[in-house]
């Protein structure tokens, strides 16, 4: 099994990357075409942070590079603003990592 690697990538529509207008069903509706090319590429996706009103996303994935990320994004032509690995923080985490 090859491995993972935990990704956040963001959309904002004052930076062309959040379709203008999107509503809920229309979100709705990309997310399940979205969800498919990731897993097309060998990226799960975990969790999508949306804001409608203020036309951002931020969408934490698991891929084994950010190269697959950016495919999966490609696939279904969604642009991004960046695509940053990152490690997870929370409370949980760090007492574990100490113990």
């Amino acid at each position: 099994m090859q491995a993972m690697k935990f990704f956040m990538d963001t959309h904002d529509r004052d930076n062309g990357s959040f379709p203008a207008d999107l509503d809920a069903a229309q979100f709705q509706a990309f997310f399940v075409q979205y969800e498919a090319a990731c897993r097309q590429e060998g990226v799960t996706l975990l969790r999508v942070h949306l804001g409608l009103g203020a036309g951002r996303a931020f969408c934490f994935t698991m891929a084994p590079d950010a190269e697959a990320v950016r495919r999966a994004h490609e696939r279904v032509g969604l642009p991004f603003d960046d695509i940053t690995e990152v490690s997870s923080a929370s409370p949980a985490d760090l007492q574990f990592h100490l113990a």
